[in-house]
């Protein structure tokens, strides 16, 4: 199976159970480290309001870690990377 299948849903990557979520100016970034045979995808969930409307955009990241713990760190620091960048525009 290719990379971009495993990346895109395909392969034997198993979303762990969510490690974190935190607020951060407005957005709510949820963590959400995939388990790949031993060793964890960055991943996260980065919602807000919008307009009244829940939206909500997932990152995925290529970074591997071999804890949850430092997937899910590293899964908030880029959130906040992206927000800060890009804010609402995550979104489009």
């Amino acid at each position: 199976m290719s990379f971009f299948s495993k990346l895109f849903g395909g392969g034997n990557s198993k979303q762990a159970a969510p490690a974190a979520e935190i607020e951060y100016e407005g957005y709510s970034i949820l963590s959400t480290p995939m388990d790949e045979g031993g060793q964890y995808r960055v991943c996260a969930l980065i919602r807000k309001e919008v307009g009244g409307e829940e939206c909500e955009h997932r990152l995925i990241r290529a970074d591997m870690c071999s804890s949850v713990q430092e997937a899910s760190d590293l899964a908030v620091q880029k959130s906040r990377q992206l927000i800060d960048q890009r804010g609402e525009k995550i979104f489009d």
